[in-house]
């Protein structure tokens, strides 16, 4: 670190008179120092965005009235038990007992419908009788897995089953837990606050649920699916996309609303088992089969089995094959006491239901029991049920699928959620017509304005006006290109001609104004190690680098075998940034041309420390509020392994601005965090007396450095991939570690802040009137459908050229700084200009894109299942952090560059 930083830190002094005291000073576990402050929340909206041309659009909230009412919900704990008194922990039980519940003792409960969440809580509209309730239900036809022993098959007798199998006994226990009055709806729309107003919003969203679940939909949290072969969508792999829509509660400025939007869940296709595993694996006949997979695929899986037409839960598949499974069971031999003999599944098939289960013989039947208690049935006769969620990742040529036939263009979309709210028909429902709720059938209508594009500045003096949000390079130079002296290509690929690319390469970097010199070589892979693991290819073509190069090279372009999902990717990206430090693009061109080739420039300048393009107004230094007051824009995001992978770390990455007053190049920090957690927990980490080895630290020290030795009097912040219910922990626990930092730096620097975070996971869309036209890029909504008293906005800054456009939601949670409403829209306006890998705007504000593609980046170039459980401070995953090591260093040449992008 640079001498001029320490006159920064300042730590004799810092050591005097801070006031931070660490219980292990001396660790690495010491624990997080914090700063004393109120509890924040986010804070009320300051006024309106003026600029930018008018435009009237519709918008998919349905306007909900809600009779005015001293009314409570009230919420009521339910829990069901068996016969014996033990719980029922099985899910989908309880909806049906509860049915019967209203069905047998409708004057017990006063006649009173409820709302169910499917869970451990039900509200109704007024008190029940008595605070608490209990009822006898017996279920007949109930559906459930058996409990016999032994790898019985569906439809054994045993003296656990002498009663009639298809009827169980419940018994259902109500409590009393609290009552939530619906006047807390009213008062947040009135912008007040209302602690209950989400409980009371929640039961309105449960109702709605309930309704759904009658109707025989796919619950997906507030998304519903019918079973209607109209909205599947073939995608390949056993699995079809299946069109729904969402529905949802909010408060906005012109009242409660419904927002009701298309959804697409994925479902596995409906009918026989061994159909689908042949489609899912892509294999002929069953005995190219792979069951390990299968297994994994299947596994709790709902099926219906064969004669007895009853439906199963899958746990597995038996141990041996249908012909080999054994189990035991008692068989009477005329008047003498039965026998226990023991019968193959195939055997007992054939025997005592006179079906010759032959395509099943060698192979594993689908184990329906319980771990100790097996009950196995042949493959042949069992179907897959209908509307079953597919929860495993997709292969890039089906998610690609699936989100090419997903799309619809608003005219499209528009008609659809109007056919779903009619299909709906919630004014039926009578435990939603006790609540007083009507809902409009009409859009509801917005102003919106559409803001002026930002002026972009080029190379040699060359600048333009975007149009629709877009620009290209024709006949323009990068503003700062980079001169690249020492590189080479790799190649692992026998398809691309590389003399030709190497050719059109030159002449076009050329036209950009880059000075990129001809490669120094070629270096080919050698034909024998194609066929070997990924990494043992990368490292032998590292290898050969070693012998042709005289030193690793500042950068090398990689030519990759498949365009998607090359397994050689991470291993290479891992061997170039950590061990070479050689900044590196990979490729996998099927077609080179003069656009492909001036995309890929802009790649390569940006990581190699270029700029490609300026805002005109960060060029002339005019960024109102940033370009004359020391300013950093930092932007955090966390990424998070697959589904179901618990066993894999979250990626935190935090980005930030340097060069200030410019605020197009990024430095990124990354840190491995507890899996599936979203809040950062490596931005301070304190592990000495006056050594901090957090993310934030690490990248002021880079912005004071990249600057003429200047502290940030403003910190901007940009958050990406939180919900509401996490408003209050980026407030109280994210900032508060930012500022603990900047604390630990200077006791007496006190930058002042703003904090805003951005959603894309919303269903808020915005529809030109009569026009199936997207709404024009830069379009920017700030009233009606907004929230009644804090600071958001839509912004689609965006060009939608296909489907329908999604806006981006910004929440300005903390303003110290003072922006007016227009300032701060054109700021996040213009921040979606500046991202140097695209010649058009990008949808969110490129510090988050680029925190999203660096924690991205490194989730792919690490093998975590090769990773020590041994835990680090640096990891971010320290105290519980599920035991996940620390993420490789890059090397010292490529940390402060633009890798990622």
């Amino acid at each position: 670190m640079g001498r001029g930083y320490h006159l920064l830190l300042r730590a004799d002094r810092f050591h005097k008179k801070t006031k931070m005291k660490h219980s292990e000073p001396e660790t690495s576990s010491a624990v997080p120092a914090k700063v004393n402050s109120s509890n924040r929340s986010p804070m009320a909206r300051r006024g309106f965005g003026t600029k930018g041309q008018r435009i009237s659009l519709l918008t998919n909230h349905f306007n909900v009235k809600l009779r005015s009412t001293s009314d409570h919900f009230y919420q009521y704990s339910v829990a069901f038990f068996y016969e014996d008194g033990s719980p029922v922990e099985a899910k989908g039980v309880g909806r049906r007992v509860l049915d019967m519940v209203q069905n047998v003792y409708n004057s017990e409960m006063g006649g009173k419908g409820f709302a169910y969440d499917g869970e451990k809580t039900l509200f109704t509209v007024g008190p029940l009788p008595g605070t608490k309730l209990e009822f006898p239900v017996l279920l007949e036809n109930l559906s459930s897995n058996r409990t016999a022993r032994g790898g019985i098959p569906d439809g054994v007798e045993t003296k656990r089953s002498r009663r009639p199998p298809q009827s169980k006994s419940y018994t259902v226990k109500i409590s009393y837990a609290t009552k939530i009055p619906i006047q807390a709806i009213f008062n947040a729309l009135q912008g007040q606050d209302s602690e209950q107003f989400n409980e009371a919003v929640r039961v309105l969203d449960v109702l709605l649920r309930q309704h759904a679940a009658k109707q025989g939909c796919l619950l997906v949290r507030q998304c519903y699916f019918h079973n209607d072969p109209k909205n599947f969508i073939s995608i390949g792999g056993g699995v079809l996309g299946c069109r729904g829509f969402h529905s949802s509660f909010q408060a906005t400025q012109a009242g409660l609303s419904l927002n009701m939007d298309a959804s697409t869940t994925i479902i596995v296709r409906p009918g026989k088992v061994v159909d689908f595993l042949l489609e899912n694996q892509n294999v002929r006949n069953i005995m190219e089969i792979d069951w390990i997979k299968a297994k994994r695929t299947l596994k709790s899986l709902r099926i219906k089995s064969l004669p007895s037409n009853r439906e199963h839960k899958i746990i597995g598949l038996s141990e041996k094959t249908c012909g080999e499974q054994k189990f035991s069971m008692k068989q009477k031999n005329g008047d003498s006491p039965s026998e226990t003999v023991e019968i193959t599944v195939y055997n007992y098939y054939a025997k005592h239901h006179r079906i010759e289960v032959n395509q099943s013989h060698d192979y594993p039947c689908l184990d329906v029991g319980k771990p100790k208690r097996p009950v196995c049935i042949p493959l042949e006769l069992c179907e897959l049920l209908p509307l079953q969620r597919y929860t495993k990742a997709l292969p890039n040529l089906q998610r690609a699928s699936l989100v090419e036939k997903s799309r619809q263009k608003p005219k499209e979309r528009m008609n659809a959620l109007t056919g779903a709210l009619s299909k709906s028909n919630y004014s039926a429902d009578p435990v939603i017509n006790s609540t007083g709720i009507t809902i409009s059938t009409t859009f509801t209508q917005v102003e919106g304005r559409v803001l002026d594009p930002p002026k972009l500045k080029f190379g040699n003096g060359g600048d333009l006006f975007p149009r629709g949000g877009r620009w290209n390079f024709n006949n323009k130079t990068f503003i700062e290109p980079e001169k690249i002296t020492c590189w080479a290509i790799v190649n692992f690929s026998a398809r691309c001609d590389i003399n030709a690319l190497r050719r059109d390469l030159l002449r076009c970097s050329k036209a950009k104004g880059m000075n990129l010199v001809d490669a120094y070589d070629i270096i080919e892979e050698n034909p024998q190690f194609k066929h070997s693991p990924a990494p043992v290819r990368v490292d032998q073509m590292v290898e050969n680098m070693r012998k042709i190069l005289p030193g690793p090279p500042t950068f090398i372009l990689c030519i990759l075998p498949e365009r998607k999902n090359s397994d050689i990717y991470g291993p290479w990206k891992r061997k170039c940034l950590v061990d070479l430090g050689s900044v590196t693009q990979c490729i996998a061109p099927a077609k080179i041309n003069d656009q492909y080739l001036t995309s890929l420039l802009l790649k390569i300048n940006a990581k190699m420390g270029g700029i490609n393009s300026l805002l005109s107004m960060e060029h002339l230094h005019s960024i109102p509020l940033v370009s004359k007051t020391p300013t950093v824009i930092f932007g955090m995001d966390v990424s998070h392994g697959a589904p179901g992978r618990s066993d894999v770390p979250s990626i935190a990455a935090v980005v930030s601005s340097r060069n200030w007053p410019f605020v197009s190049r990024y430095k990124a920090s990354v840190r491995s965090q507890s899996s599936r957690v979203e809040m950062i927990d490596g931005l301070f980490k304190p592990v000495a007396r006056n050594k901090d080895e957090g993310m934030i630290r690490e990248l002021l020290e880079d912005f004071y450095l990249s600057t003429p030795k200047l502290k940030p009097h403003n910190i901007i912040i940009f958050r990406d991939g939180v919900s509401e219910s996490q408003f209050n922990q980026v407030l109280n626990i994210e900032l508060e570690q930012i500022m603990a930092a900047c604390k630990f730096l200077d006791d007496s620097w006190e930058p002042k802040f703003m904090v805003i975070v951005a959603q894309k996971t919303h269903h808020t869309k915005f529809f030109q009137t009569n026009s199936d036209y997207n709404v024009p890029a830069g379009t920017i909504v700030d009233n009606k459908v907004c929230h009644p008293k804090y600071n958001d906005f839509y912004l689609c800054s965006q060009n939608g050229p296909i489907g329908t456009t999604r806006p981006t939601h910004y929440h300005v949670l903390l303003d110290q700084i003072g922006f007016s409403a227009d300032e701060l829209q054109e700021l996040v306006h213009s921040l979606s200009y500046v991202y140097q890998r695209s010649t058009s705007a990008i949808s969110v504000v490129a510090p988050i894109c680029y925190a999203h593609l660096a924690a991205g980046q490194m989730a792919q170039f690490v093998k975590f299942d090769d990773m020590s459980d041994s835990t680090s401070s640096h990891s971010g995953g320290g105290g519980g952090g599920g035991g996940f090591n620390q993420l490789p260093k890059l090397h010292e040449r490529v940390c402060s560059s633009m890798f990622f992008c």
